[in-house]
């Protein structure tokens, strides 16, 4: 029998909670944690995760060592994850010992598109039109009308990786045969409007609380731009939008933060895209526009705290960082021009203790925060302009 993914009672500030993964989202879940005076513990098996460098105590294993998994369920009260793809089973173990949330189960619905889908659609929340490809004959019966679509692997894909545009049977049967003929998830494609994301928290009796909802901006599969403001989004967007996420979160019986991203059509529909089960890159502005950040929210949650609803008190712009700007002058890398950027009223740079800089690495973010919305995106592109971020 697992383990409760809540304690039976609050654990308070003096406990120790762990995390699964040492990259940057366990990086800031382990800075939030300790303000909040937690004792944290990483699992990682990188001796320079940006995680474990900052966490009071860092088992170096691989996730699913057995000897790994022993001591970080011996060191703590409660564990998280902050990585979508640390393998379900290692959580079962850990679930065994000590309450983990989110629980094995509904990350493993996060880890297989197909079973996300199939998640969306009983929980009554549209999506884009699909299919299963596991086998040569689920290739031959699929649809002619989900084509043009994006194939894409139901397993280990995120920021783009794992996917491909195909306009035709042929070029859909070839990009199967390329990703190794796994199993496949097949999305028709949909005239995009926009994008947008929800953060939701939700504790193990049930109350579910929401940050504002995202605005995002992507480029080549990865998130550039987040806008959190009041009008980012037509009202009735934003109700439907926060309700869906609800209604995703408490058919998982989730325990945690859950991002739930949309698209929204050039009709004004919502379908939803995809559920990452931890924090995620566009509720990065709540640390620095928000009472309650995202991070604090996924401390609470785990620790049995009262969650309260977010107030944002400040509209928000955040620029992903990435390796790209550390070359922007030429093939050598550089220090971007943080300074000049930090001039600006109302920036707030994070970095993730990353060692080396590469193009299409997340390097950190900037929040950019303004008393109007104006003031907060005549920052933000005087920052992108310094940066040698595009335009948005």
């Amino acid at each position: 029998m697992s383990a409760p993914t809540s304690p039976a009672r609050p654990l308070l500030p003096g406990s120790t909670l762990g995390v699964v993964g040492g990259g940057q989202l366990g990086r800031m879940f382990v800075h939030a944690a300790q303000a909040m005076g937690y004792f944290t513990a990483v699992l990682d098996a990188d001796a320079d995760s940006p995680a474990g460098r900052v966490s009071h105590h860092h088992i170096r294993t691989a996730y699913e060592d057995p000897d790994g998994l022993a001591q970080l369920a011996g060191l703590c009260d409660a564990i998280t994850t902050e990585f979508e793809n640390v393998p379900a089973q290692a959580l079962r173990t850990l679930g065994a010992e000590r309450p983990v949330a989110p629980a094995a189960s509904a990350v493993a619905i996060a880890q297989d598109r197909a079973q996300e889908k199939a998640h969306f659609v009983r929980c009554g929340v549209p999506c884009a039109p699909y299919a299963v490809i596991e086998t040569p004959a689920d290739l031959a019966a699929v649809a002619p009308d989900l084509l043009p679509g994006i194939l894409k692997t139901a397993r280990m894909g995120y920021d783009g990786k794992g996917q491909s545009r195909v306009k035709t049977p042929a070029e859909l049967a070839a990009a199967w045969q390329a990703m190794g003929r796994v199993p496949c998830v097949l999305e028709k494609r949909l005239p995009l409007a926009l994008e947008c994301s929800v953060i939701v928290a939700r504790g193990a009796d049930g109350t579910c609380v929401h940050l504002p909802v995202q605005r995002n901006l992507h480029r080549d599969g990865i998130l550039a731009v987040t806008e959190v403001h009041e009008g980012n989004m037509p009202h009735a967007l934003v109700e439907h939008a926060v309700n869906a996420s609800k209604s995703i979160a408490n058919g998982l019986d989730y325990v945690g933060v859950l991002c739930v991203e949309f698209f929204v059509l050039d009709g004004g529909e919502l379908v939803v895209n995809e559920i990452a089960p931890r924090p995620h890159n566009s509720g990065h502005y709540s640390q620095n526009a928000c009472d309650v950040s995202q991070f604090e929210l996924q401390v609470r949650a785990m620790a049995g705290l009262p969650l309260t609803q977010p107030r944002q008190h400040s509209p928000a712009v955040m620029l992903n960082l990435l390796g790209d700007l550390w070359f922007a002058g030429g093939p050598h890398a550089r220090t971007p021009a943080w300074e000049a950027v930090l001039a600006l009223p109302g920036t707030h740079l994070h970095l993730y203790g990353k060692a080396e800089a590469k193009p299409g690495r997340k390097m950190g973010h900037l929040n950019v925060t303004a008393p109007t919305v104006e003031a907060a995106r005549a920052n933000a592109l005087q920052a992108a302009a310094l940066l040698g971020i595009a335009a948005f």
